[in-house]
């Protein structure tokens, strides 16, 4: 203790002889430093204030879920949250709304399209932005899509100078959507766009959906009497792989909301089973899809649909995407019955012709066990992965 007298001596004394020198009460001087720290980082969180906005206690500010009279394209229940900021570069407002149109030689009929689904969205109580996406049209589709932006001021082009595909255009245009709600539809006079601002009431009012379907009560595309048991049996098999109920598994007519499609839109295909794909994603997931019932047109134009390959593309799909998500249910199955068959046959074998084991039981057995060893691996590499 005696080691540091020095210390002691000089800290206590310090105090009185020093006290001119203590003019140095620019200590409060030193306040304003911590105060500017302070409020500095609170403008730069201030930017990503808005995911706290919709988590708020505040009556006032979850008055949908408990008291809101009127919309409000600002508001966001807990499982609607939105990072992205309120406006867009330019300042304008950030539509609650964005309307996906894939349009590929559609030229005739494209602009009766568009004039139909702005006049029901300019009707209803949405901010909205149509974005008609042109996948590299042979005919005047883009040169129509121009002139329709001159007199529709919710009309955003998003031209392609190559064709990619119906699935292509319509994830690109979901990743760049403005909107927090986007909505699937096609520009060939078939689906009852006029349901639109339907769907997107059932996503607002009730935040216990992510995805709301229009299910179609009639068949009207080519090759109907192909089509109809195709799709049957392709929807059977969705069920059974996702142990949900579907109504329309490929409808094209569609409203979800963005965040929650995000992750799921790398594994589109760049075809018609798009709409397939993004269904059994969001049922594999425990997102909930509501399905609505709404009437189906003749189709204007020449379809691009083609039977055989894209039925084909559609089985393949399904597979892919439960594999994806479930691979136990696509490969355990089967590899447990070739191995049960193998044991059975073994034993019959052995009765018949005792000590001789056919090379065919053998082959049932080693390949069931085989298939259930990949089965398991798939499984521990789903489990294993980060996200979705």
């Amino acid at each position: 203790m005696n080691e540091h007298p020095e210390t002691e001596a000089i800290a206590i004394p310090a105090g009185p002889p020093l006290s001119p020198p203590a003019a140095p009460p620019a200590a409060p001087a030193a306040v304003p430093p911590a105060v500017a720290p302070a409020s500095a980082p609170t403008e730069r969180i201030a930017v990503r204030s808005g995911e706290l906005a919709g988590g708020s206690d505040d009556p006032g500010e979850l008055g949908a879920v408990g008291g809101r009279t009127a919309y409000d394209p600002t508001f966001q229940t807990p499982t609607e949250r939105d990072p992205r900021p309120k406006t867009l570069e330019d300042g304008s407002p950030r539509p609650y709304v964005t309307i996906v149109l894939p349009c590929y030689n559609e030229g005739a009929h494209v602009l009766q399209e568009i004039d139909r689904i702005t006049t029901v969205m300019n009707a209803s109580e949405f901010s909205y932005e149509l974005l008609c996406i042109d996948d590299a049209s042979t005919d005047n589709t883009l040169e129509v899509l121009q002139q329709a932006a001159r007199d529709f001021a919710n009309l955003r082009i998003m031209p392609f100078r190559r064709n990619g595909g119906s699935g292509t255009a319509r994830r690109i245009g979901t990743q760049q959507a403005h909107g927090e709600i986007v909505v699937w539809t096609d520009a060939d006079m078939t689906y009852e766009n006029e349901r639109i601002p339907d769907l997107v009431r059932i996503l607002r009012d009730d935040a216990s959906y992510d995805q709301v379907v229009g299910a179609r009560t009639t068949e009207e595309g080519t090759h109907k009497w192909a089509r109809v048991p195709a799709k049957w049996f392709i929807r059977k098999v969705a069920e059974w792989l996702t142990k949900t109920k579907i109504p329309d598994l490929n409808s094209g007519l569609r409203a979800f909301r963005r965040e929650v499609s995000l992750p799921y839109l790398r594994l589109l295909p760049a075809g018609f089973s798009c709409v397939t794909t993004i269904t059994i994603a969001f049922l594999s997931n425990q997102h909930d899809i509501k399905y609505v019932e709404t009437s189906y047109a003749k189709r204007a134009g020449v379809s691009k649909f083609h039977f055989v390959r894209d039925a084909y593309r559609y089985i393949l799909q399904v597979l892919r995407m439960v594999m994806y998500f479930d691979p136990l249910k696509v490969l355990m199955p089967p590899a447990l019955w070739m191995i049960v068959i193998g044991f059975i046959k073994g034993i019959v074998d052995m009765v018949r012709h005792p000590f001789y084991f056919p090379a065919s039981t053998v082959l049932l057995i080693v390949s069931g066990m085989m298939i259930a060893s990949l089965a398991l691996l798939s499984d521990l590499v789903v489990r294993s992965r980060d996200g979705v």
